[in-house]
């Protein structure tokens, strides 16, 4: 006990009166905790919100009736259902446990704005359906206006009005995705909300959403049911079963709203909140390098005096404790500050999500006793690992110690070091090649990742005394006596220039390795382009996600009909499970399909499908063991199952897809039509100007969706990459901060340990100004060392990923190294550098010459 008391009294000393140099300490925890704790909340916060609202919505929904032949294609969280038939509400209707009932029809509308622009389809569904008006039984409550009673009326969701600039009586298109002239008669809320989220809606009459959105009159996406007095939800069901044609079922409200909360929650929450933990997982490891940093240096700086406490009768244990016991007591000081700072994130996000465009649900923060505990927790544990080493170095002081002036780091000099980094590196290597060449995988080539970080940690003591020299060859030339110094003091210690640019290298690395994968995929869309589309201009509604509309399957056919045009096809798209398992059909004309697209080698006809033939393209043909003449049993959504003869096996599915029927086969089991792509050849002199303006014309009268040229259409088809680009550079702004904030904190605490240096090289002479260009260029020279470590990391770690994810799947990547965004990389990194000198400079500048010599 008296032990303990001993070490918390000396922590306690020494924080009092050593409190500056944990400052940038107690920053990084802070920050990082904060991030952590932000994210946790905003995510119960959203969570909880959206099921309040979706719970709310629902309320009046009892049980739901729908088909239970349902198809989903891989990498769907919601497959495709057979509709049902709007005649079966009326027979439920008639039931007595059964209040009201009413056909529900969902399918894609896209409304045009005041603007002449889409409104949404960047991800979020643009749903359009028949009104309910049955106020119970429909999700939506009307706000303003009245309900749609007449053809070409709607209701929208005030949300979406809001961001077209659309208000009551004004007249707009409504994709379905043939162009519908509509006026707007009404405004609602979605469960006491302007909107689910971005999610768009219009709400038609019941003739109007059969007539665009469903392929017959008479078909509905499920049948919405009330119960009666005293009916419970459960005993609904029951009495529902009996009535219920085969291949027809009926779900709870409840277990119906549960879907779509998991939908919403169980998807894009989950994904969003992974994504922000990921970040947060990799600005703590950031942090933990610089207060490791710190606390090495600390120690090392208390040498002598702990050599002096150890000669005072302190026990090593004694030593360990108190330096163990400093890191807890900043740990949790700066967690709870952090937690502080957490749920005001989570605030000015909930006020800020508004006002980019993303309606953040009403309602107080959720504050869990998990949101707290957990962050709280990590930042103590963060702290004391990182003090960990230190602390046992300090209590390993011996009491000789104390007569010695200094420590010399010899760490770039070991040849344990230098064998145990090598070792890490080859296993890296081997894990890696693995992972990418012999074996395929993304996780295998993620776990040679991480041996190649800790290689580049390892190594980094022996590398920076090598680095520092390279880098720093020019100061001497350029800087004369000011640049030879800084150069020297990033040599003096290279395990404490490698650590301090570690923490640097991980965030640059992190921002590299994206920076090179996106542009790989551009790269690779550009590929697919060039080798794949021969047309010369491509139609397309761009939108990414479950957004958008389509286009009017009776557009290509128009522009096909012009006279500059040789060939117009619509690539449209189908599903159904072929041979047991759901799969993307492509719904063309295949007769047409080579003049627009190259299909690579053909074996067998694709002018021969007819309605009971499908192409496949070789790679699926060798999965699946078809070849030209083998048959495959296809099951549509609507029940129907076919057997197809394989009738062609093409090379090249990169923009065709792995499955191609016609349109005749499909138009039986066809839900609402679109298509996604329409490829235009012109015909022999006719110049792409010319040719463009016509198909332009022509294409106004559908929607007026984008007419490209082949470079727009594949940079289009990228376009969500540099947004999540964006994204990725915002969130790792936060690692680089602290990174920086590092650098900063080591660089204070190298200019309190050069005190009496520092003097001596302004009584020969130095100027102030000198002295801050000294500094300030050690801090550049760390900060290069780090970003240059951070893009060979980066890059390769990159390359590792391309080539992984190829190996992994069906897509040839195409590698490429973006050289202007990596040099702007490499200049954020450096002039972060700067900066990150700027305050030590000024402090070292500062200091009073004859106190600096006499400091001991």
């Amino acid at each position: 006990m008296t032990s303990t008391r001993a070490s918390v009294r000396i922590s306690l000393s020494s924080l009092r009166a050593h409190r500056r140099r944990f400052a940038g300490t107690l920053t990084a925890v802070l920050l990082g905790v904060a991030f952590l704790a932000g994210t946790l909340v905003m995510g119960d916060t959203l969570r909880a919100s959206f099921d309040t609202m979706f719970g709310n919505a629902a309320a009046g929904t009892d049980a739901v009736v729908r088909s239970t032949n349902v198809v989903t294609v891989s990498g769907e969280s919601e497959g495709t259902r057979q509709p049902v038939s709007t005649g079966l509400a009326q027979r439920i209707g008639q039931l007595p446990q059964v209040a009201a009932a009413a056909p529900d029809i969902q399918g894609a509308g896209q409304l045009i704005g005041t603007d002449g622009e889409p409104i949404g389809g960047q991800g979020p569904p643009t749903l359009a359906g028949n009104w309910i008006d049955d106020p119970k039984l429909n999700p939506y409550r009307l706000a303003e206006g009245h309900a749609p009673s007449a053809p070409g009326e709607v209701v929208v969701n005030r949300g979406t009005a809001d961001k077209g600039g659309l208000k009551i009586g004004d007249t707009t298109v409504l994709r379905t995705p043939d162009p519908v002239r509509v006026t707007v008669v009404g405004l609602a809320t979605f469960g006491g909300e302007d909107g689910m989220a971005q999610v768009t809606y219009t709400g038609m009459t019941l003739a109007d959403a059969e007539k665009h959105l469903t392929p017959k009159p008479g078909q509905a996406s499920s049948i919405q049911v009330r119960a009666g007095p005293g009916v419970s939800q459960g005993e609904l069901v029951d009495a529902l079963r009996p009535v219920l044609p085969p291949d027809t079922e009926a779900i709870t409200g409840q277990a119906s709203a549960a879907e779509n909360q998991d939908m919403i929650s169980g998807a894009f929450l989950s994904l969003f909140t992974t994504l922000l933990l990921v970040f947060s997982g990799i600005v703590l490891l950031v942090a933990t390098f610089s207060i490791h940093n710190t606390f090495a240096i600390v120690v090392a700086q208390r040498t002598r005096e702990n050599a002096l406490l150890r000669a005072l009768g302190a026990s090593r244990r004694q030593i360990l404790g108190s330096t163990l016991t400093e890191a807890s007591i900043v740990g949790v000081i700066a967690s709870a500050a952090g937690l502080a700072a957490g749920i005001a994130i989570a605030a000015g996000l909930q006020a800020l999500f508004p006002a980019i465009g993303f309606p953040f649900p009403d309602g107080s923060l959720v504050i869990s006793g998990v949101s707290m505990l957990l962050p709280l927790a990590v930042g103590v544990v963060v702290c004391i690992g990182s003090a960990l080493v230190p602390a046992v170095h300090a209590g390993r002081t011996a009491p000789l110690a104390a007569l010695r002036e200094t420590a010399v780091d010899d760490s770039a000099a070991s040849r344990n070091r230098a064998a145990t980094g090598l070792l890490l590196l080859l296993a890296s290597a081997g894990v890696i090649l693995t992972g990418v060449l012999a074996d395929p995988s993304v996780w295998l080539s993620a776990a040679g990742a991480v041996l190649a970080l800790a290689a580049f940690v390892v190594l980094g003591p022996v590398a920076s005394t090598c680095a520092v020299r390279l880098l720093g060859a020019p100061l001497g030339r350029l800087r004369g006596a000011t640049g030879h110094l800084a150069r020297r003091n990033a040599l003096r210690s290279p395990k404490r220039t490698a650590s301090t640019a570690t923490a640097l290298m991980i965030g640059v690395a992190v921002v590299s390795l994206f920076t090179v994968f996106g542009a790989s995929l551009k790269a690779t869309m550009n590929q697919t382009v060039d080798r794949s589309f021969a047309g010369d201009l491509a139609i397309s509604a761009p939108a990414f996600g479950a957004g958008g509309s389509g286009l009017s399957p009776r557009l290509a056919p128009a522009v096909d009909r012009l006279p500059d045009v040789a060939t117009a096809v619509g690539l449209g798209k189908g599903v159904a499970e072929v041979n047991g398992s759901g799969r993307a059909l492509t719904v063309t004309d295949p007769a047409a399909l080579a003049a627009v697209l190259d299909l690579g080698k053909v074996d067998g006809s694709m002018k021969a499908l007819g309605t009971n033939g499908i192409a496949v393209s070789d790679t699926e043909a060798d999965k699946r063991g078809l070849r030209t003449g083998s048959t495959a049993r296809l099951t549509f959504t609507d029940g129907t199952e076919r057997t197809f003869t394989v009738r062609a096996v093409y090379g090249q599915p990169e923009l065709a897809g792995d499955y191609v029927i016609t349109r005749q086969a499909w138009a039986p089991h066809r839900g609402q039509d679109s298509d996604a792509l329409v490829a235009v050849s012109f015909k022999d002199g006719v110049s792409t100007a010319d040719g463009r303006a016509a198909v332009e014309k022509a294409a106004a009268a559908y929607g007026n969706p984008e007419v490209q040229s082949r470079g727009e259409y594949a940079q289009s088809s990228a376009g969500g990459i540099d947004m999540m680009l964006t994204l990725v550079y915002a969130l790792l702004a936060l690692a680089v901060l602290i990174a920086l904030l590092g650098i900063a904190n080591t660089l204070t605490l190298a200019i309190h340990e050069r005190t009496r240096e520092l003097g001596l090289l302004r009584a020969v002479g130095q100027t102030r100004k000198q002295v801050r260009a000294m500094v300030r260029w050690e801090s550049v020279l760390v900060a290069a060392f780090g970003t240059a470590g951070g893009l060979l990391l980066g890059g390769f770690l990159g390359w590792v990923l391309v080539r992984a994810s190829e190996g992994a799947g069906d897509t040839a990547f195409a590698f490429a190294l973006p050289p202007a965004r990596l040099l702007v990389v490499a200049l954020v990194g450096i002039t972060a550098g700067a900066l990150a000198g700027w305050r030590p400079a000024r402090r070292a500048a500062r200091l009073d010459v004859l106190r600096a010599i006499a400091t001991d």
